[in-house]
């Protein structure tokens, strides 16, 4: 693919189209440009492309975000992948991009930014020595706009040094980065506040050069934030100086003239509070000299700032910081006076905790992210978190204080409120916010708050000033009290006493219908949470408690879908999806009504979806249904066939990739309820589409494949061998064995087609199986690799025998079963977890050790009595939880059957198959099997058994007393 011009008016073209409303031109313009970016030079052509400025700006924009999305998606390469970006490639790449970056518009500069860093995670530094020398030359151009780009890499690059754990590999990243930055970042600040003062009357000059303070400002946060560096404790004077500056400057031209949106001097107030609130915790005796000064800094800053929404981040910021100060002791001089704790409740807080016109304009314009903001917890840089932060801090301290102030203000705000609701609302909401904030302690997204403080009895407070507000008549007056109302049933769901909870069920199901979105959303949230309330084990809401007020519910909450402001609403539909799991069967008689609503809802979905969790709440909704009604009536099956086939046809053939899993996983769902022998046609005629190599290239495909796979192994055996599929069967597994992250899953396939297919459709490939096994192991031994390869021996030794192991393994390699044993069983048998992959592997061992010849008579009789006592240790001593070498990044999960989580349907799932469902108890399995061998040979066991250590004979000892054997 050359770099031509042809070439880059095709790319343009498909650039273009990937803009356009209609997903008719969209998805195939996206198809065609997915096809070719695997092709040498293609990153190249984008890159040519959004540097010429004769090219319309929209086009280069999207050039820019399409290589940073090629660049994320490529970039770093799985181990068991192939590289999609050739190596010429990728070197080209880092030559150009910075240089590229810097002489870019702002809009494009930002995306290959954010590209730079992408690549800098896995390349800088020791891939890319040189980008950090290349950034810092370009601080002595003098030109902002290079700067600022060199700085907002920067930041977008070490910004992962605040979440990252420690480890030698980032000290001595940092270590690198520090000798290169640290002095020309200081020095650019330091140059950088002295151009602000001879550009003092140039606005355009100082917006650009306070835009660089901000940036400054935020890479110094990142280079500080793991620890002090040597060299910024020796400049701290120069620094801290300096910020002191920055939060007392008052550039009037700079002031962000909108109400709602932070300007450049806000956005570096609120920085510089960031900044000092991280020394403030983390370098207390270095930062010392300097906190009272920026104690009164903050605090003048507090009391000078009004309400307005642009202020906001920097008035969290800076409550924030006073937030650091007061949980230390040592400070505690500094807030102890009576005066100064009325002052910053009256001054500070109460107003902070305003419910201000623009929190209203959000509530209704915008219930989304109002709700993220109050019952998600992403109000974590709103002013009424913060204040709350900061009461919550100072009541450490000063509890019985705090609680007198607030306890005041909560009656005055109550008080007034009582004179004239309809005036006076917002001071029950500031007094709601209060006690639901000031009184949440402990509190765990499951249960809600869990322990509270002494400023309000929180049940009588609820009966008192809570419980009227929903009993209101009208579900739509004073919407954000009912709100906060419903809000409060919620965070105290675990506090309140459970009958009192109860029986707020009727009032939320009544406020399901109002017109205001947050409410009902509230409503639905908080219902959903209680009926996964639990006490003494027991979910406090029953099915039959449930049932009365079901017919109500249901109407209600699809009544609710059908609002356009909530038709794709997440807490509906998990609402929805509680209310089938509390009600199962009684749920039944209203389906016939629910499941066409369903239905339509997954049509209407299906064309763009937009909502991740609400399709997933609504697939899990079908998945119930079908597990519901289809235990009960098992012929069901043909009439969810008839109603989702089409949909889920159309989903696969326009390749919805996002429900793609999900539709293999209701697949298999409707297969494993289908009666045996009953499997309609069209389930064969996707089979050859599910084996293509296409599909399993999408990680989220591949658990929810393999299930639907092994379905078919369990449900269609016969026609799986009569249709000659074996072959592409074993190809999958092939596939998925040679992969660190998914050879479990190819494990699963393998076991499920050992216990379901005829015995003689697979024997011819026994050998190849095994050699693929043995390939694997010697190339790359991961513990999740062993565990199952263990699983997987004892497995086959239960369905076939031993002798066919042994046989088997031997004929690879002359004596190779010796190793196996050493190596694989004997040495590595206590890592097994999981309660039915543990029962293969003691009835396997029982196997091997009592009904295999070679094992006590042959070549093998010199490990019989270290298996047994491998045994013995694995039924009593504790897990082995040691890994190997081989494990780098590969996550170790207890079991074979580990999951991918993503897409996954937890009421979808299928059980667990025990394939040895007549044993209980692996160790009388043991003992008696032992038995039994010992008749047959008698004389040979003692020998071998006094071979053991004492540990162990006692253990058996102990088995055979239990069970009433005795050995011969």
């Amino acid at each position: 693919m050359e770099v031509s011009d042809k070439n880059l008016e095709t790319l343009s073209r498909y650039l273009q189209e990937t803009l356009n409303p209609d997903p008719n031109v969209r998805r195939p313009a996206e198809k065609f440009l997915e096809g070719v970016e695997v092709n040498q030079n293609y990153p190249l052509l984008l890159l040519n492309l959004v540097h010429k400025p004769e090219v319309d700006m929209t086009i280069r924009v999207a050039g820019s975000v399409a290589f940073k999305n090629y660049i994320k998606r490529n970039w770093v390469v799985e181990e068991d992948q192939t590289d999609r970006i050739h190596e010429s490639d990728r070197l080209a790449i880092k030559n150009l991009i910075v240089t590229l970056m810097l002489s870019s518009p702002e809009s494009i500069q930002k995306q290959l930014s954010d590209a730079i860093s992408i690549i800098g995670k896995t390349d800088f530094p020791l891939k890319w020595p040189e980008l950090i020398t290349e950034m810092v030359e370009k601080f002595s151009t003098g030109d902002f706009n290079v700067i600022n780009g060199v700085l907002r890499t920067a930041h977008s690059l070490f910004k992962k040094y605040r979440y990252e754990f420690k480890s030698n590999e980032l000290w001595t990243e940092i270590k690198y980065v520090l000798e290169k930055l640290a002095k020309p970042l200081t020095d650019l600040l330091v140059a950088t506040i002295n151009l602000s003062q001879t550009h003092a009357n140039d606005v355009a000059a100082l917006k650009i050069i306070y835009s660089s303070l901000v940036l400054i400002c935020k890479v110094f946060y990142s280079l500080n934030f793991q620890d002090l560096p040597e060299f910024f404790e020796d400049n701290i004077q120069v620094w801290m100086t300096n910020f002191h500056t920055l939060l007392s400057v008052d550039v009037k031209s700079l002031q962000s003239q909108e109400d709602s949106e932070a300007g450049v001097l806000e956005q570096l107030k609120s920085q510089v509070c960031d900044n000092v609130a991280l020394y403030a915790q983390k370098y207390d005796e270095e930062f010392q000299p300097y906190l009272p000064q920026f104690v009164t800094d903050v605090w003048s800053l507090l009391v000078a700032t009004n309400l307005q929404p642009k202020y906001d981040l920097l008035v969290s910021n800076a409550l924030q910081f006073l937030s650091s100060v007061a949980e230390r002791s040592q400070y505690r001089n500094l807030f102890e006076d009576d005066n100064v704790l009325s002052s910053i409740c009256e001054k500070v807080i109460i107003p902070n905790m305003e419910f201000r016109t623009s929190d209203e304009e959000l509530f209704e314009d915008n219930p989304e992210e109002y709700t993220r903001r109050d019952i998600e917890g992403s109000d974590i840089d709103t002013r009424r978190r913060a204040a709350c932060d900061l009461v919550n801090t100072l009541s450490q301290n000063f509890e019985q204080r705090i609680v007198e102030i607030f306890g005041r203000y909560l009656q005055v705000m109550l008080a007034k409120y009582a004179e004239n609701p309809k005036e006076f609302w917002r001071s029950k909401d500031a007094a709601l916010y209060l006690v639901t904030s000031l009184v949440s302690r402990g509190s765990t997204q499951k249960h809600g708050v869990t322990q509270t403080s002494q400023l309000v009895d929180i049940t009588q407070f609820c009966q008192q000033h809570v419980l009227p507000e929903l009993e209101r008549p009208d579900v739509n007056d004073l919407p954000v009290l009912k709100a906060d109302a419903i809000k409060y049933v919620m965070t105290f769901r675990s506090v309140l006493p459970s009958d009192l909870v109860v029986s707020t069920l009727p009032q939320l199901i009544r406020h399901m219908p109002s017109e205001s979105c947050v409410v009902h959303t509230y409503a639905a949230c908080t219902l959903e949470k209680i009926l996964m309330l639990k006490s003494n084990n027991q979910t406090i809401v029953t099915g039959a408690q449930l049932e009365p007020l079901a017919s109500e519910l249901l109407t209600n909450l699809f009544a609710v879908l059908q609002k356009p402001v909530s038709e794709e609403n997440e807490y509906i539909m998990k609402a929805l999806m509680r209310t089938f799991a509390t009600l199962q069967d009684r749920i039944i008689p209203y389906l016939n009504v629910a499941l066409p609503k369903m239905t339509e809802k997954l049509q209407m979905v299906a064309k763009n979806p937009s909502k991740p969790l609400f399709n997933h709440y609504l697939f899990e909704c079908f998945s119930l249904a079908i597990k519901i009604i289809c235990k009960v009536n098992p012929t069901a099956v043909t009439s969810f066939e008839d109603i989702l086939f089409p949909i889920f046809q159309g989903i696969l053939q326009q390749d919805i990739q996002e429900f793609i899993p999900y539709v293999f996983q209701i697949l298999s769902l409707l297969m494993e309820h289908t009666p045996q022998g009953a499997l309609s046609d069209p389930y064969m005629q996707l089979l050859p589409c599910l084996l293509a190599p296409i599909l399993w290239e999408r990680p989220a495909n591949i658990s929810p494949l393999v299930r639907l796979l092994a379905a078919f192994a369990t449900q269609a055996a016969p026609q799986i061998v009569l249709q000659d599929k074996v072959g592409g069967f074993l190809g999958v597994f092939q596939k998925l064995l040679a992969s660190k992250s998914n050879d479990h899953e190819g494990f699963r396939l393998m076991q499920s087609l050992i216990q379901n297919l005829p015995t003689e459709a697979l024997t011819p490939y026994h050998k190849q199986i095994f050699f693929l096994l043995f390939q694997r192991l010697s190339s790359s031994k991961t513990t999740k690799y062993v565990i199952n390869l263990i699983v997987f021996f004892c497995l086959y030794m239960v369905k076939y025998s031993p002798n066919d192991l042994v046989a088997l393994i031997d004929e690879i390699q002359a004596q190779m079963f010796g190793m196996v044993l050493e190596k694989l069983l004997i040495a590595e048998l206590q890592k097994i977890a999981g309660d039915v992959e543990r029962k293969i592997v003691a009835c396997g061992v029982t196997k091997l050790l009592c009904d295999c010849p070679g094992m006590y008579t042959g070549s093998y009789q010199k490990y019989w009595p270290q298996l047994l006592q491998a045994l013995l240790a694995f039924f009593e001593m504790p897990r082995d939880e040691t890994t190997f070498p081989d494990d780098h990044f590969i996550e170790v999960d207890d079991t074979p059957a580990y999951q991918a989580t993503s897409a996954k349907l937890n009421f979808a799932d299928g059980t667990k198959n025990d394939p040895l469902q007549g044993v209980s108890e692996p160790r009388q399995f043991l003992v008696q099997s032992l038995a039994t061998l010992g008749a047959s040979q008698p004389g040979r066991l003692p020998t071998y058994i006094n071979n053991m250590n004492a540990q162990s004979q006692t253990i058996l000892q102990g088995y055979l007393a239990k069970f009433g054997v005795q050995l011969v």
